[in-house]
């Protein structure tokens, strides 16, 4: 069982336009989901999307800031279950972004899966976390024509 989910997508854009999007609430709000992120080491921040019972998820995803290099980096923390005092989900999502010439390479990285524990939100997240990435390349696309 896989434990860490990762995808790597080349942007067209310069690391400061993908940035942008990666830290700003009302742009992650677009392409992810409704939030109050603040780009500040330490900042707790939550994002609230539909509940899955079945996955013993109550929609809110709890998180804190732990890194950031503007323009390079971006690492927070990722907790999630049926609800706050029950969190099945305990895990870091980081994403990296690398300058080349015509554009960014974007790698996320999203680790502590527990095994069978988690499977469901695994498969359920790998697969949206390519879904959303694209959806942020095509925002990013859209707003440079």
């Amino acid at each position: 069982m896989q434990t860490k989910i990762e995808h790597t997508l080349f942007f067209r854009h310069r690391p400061e336009a993908v940035w942008e999007y990666l830290t700003n609430a009302e742009l992650i709000t677009q392409w992810l989901m409704k939030n109050d992120f603040k780009p500040a080491p330490g900042h707790e921040f939550m994002f609230w999307t539909t509940p899955l019972p079945n996955y013993h998820f109550d929609g809110n995803i709890y998180c804190k800031v732990l890194e950031i290099i503007p323009f390079k980096k971006l690492a927070y923390s990722w907790r999630g279950g049926a609800d706050k005092d029950n969190i099945s989900l305990d895990s870091v999502v980081t994403w990296t972004l690398e300058e080349k010439e015509d554009g960014t390479q974007l790698h996320l990285e999203h680790t502590g899966f527990k095994g069978d524990e988690n499977i469901g939100m695994y498969m359920v997240m790998n697969e949206g976390w390519f879904r959303i990435i694209n959806k942020m390349n095509e925002m990013l696309n859209n707003a440079a024509k």
